[in-house]
């Protein structure tokens, strides 16, 4: 219904923002990463929004991405999961994570997000896994913070690429076997091995 807001910045709280438009403030619910990205106050901004219906609640989801909007409305498709869960999820993993932790099924990673136990984890990775664009996950994968901070990985990845493997099977076995210190020719013969169990 609300696709977007864009608006006067006029006040930051602790979980959500008041976005002025002709006249009438939007209160729009955030995750708590995204207060660190905002402008100053009296900016200009735009949120891209989710408009949450239900008996007794009417309530805006904003996101400075679409991205984020994308994987917040696959996050409460799931069984369990509802609003404030999934923007509890989003403030604590960010959207390339949350794809790649799904795809590598890093039940780990999953469960370090507020409200989010193993069984809530497994749930997700079971039910967003076909949910997720091949595309988007590679790109993900790619861009990525722990692997694109770390060269040896990336060279890891490139080598299985270079061998035949595709690029996310080669992330998955990368992650499954990277230790620190670890050389490039070890972290290939390791995630060798590794594929050739998946």
């Amino acid at each position: 219904m609300i696709s977007y807001v864009k608006g006067r910045l006029e006040y930051i709280g602790e979980s959500y923002i008041i976005i002025e438009v002709n006249g009438i403030g939007y209160k729009i619910n955030i995750p708590s990463s995204t207060i660190e990205k905002l402008p100053s106050l009296r900016s200009e901004l735009k949120m891209f929004t989710y408009f949450y219906v239900k008996e007794d609640e009417m309530s805006l989801y904003g996101f400075l991405s679409r991205e984020e909007l994308t994987m917040f409305e696959r996050l409460i498709s799931v069984s369990g999961i509802g609003p404030k869960v999934a923007v509890g999820i989003l403030s604590t993993i960010s959207p390339q994570d949350l794809c790649l932790a799904v795809i590598t099924e890093d039940i780990k990673t999953l469960s370090t997000a507020p409200g989010v136990g193993k069984k809530t984890a497994q749930r997700m990775i079971l039910e967003l896994k076909d949910k997720i664009d091949t595309v988007e996950t590679l790109q993900s994968s790619v861009d990525d913070s722990r692997l694109r901070e770390n060269n040896v990985s990336q060279e890891a990845i490139s080598a299985l690429i270079a061998l035949g493997y595709s690029r996310i099977d080669g992330t998955k076995a990368v992650q499954a076997v990277f230790e620190e210190g670890m050389t490039v020719e070890e972290v290939i013969k390791a995630a060798l091995n590794k594929l050739a169990i998946f």
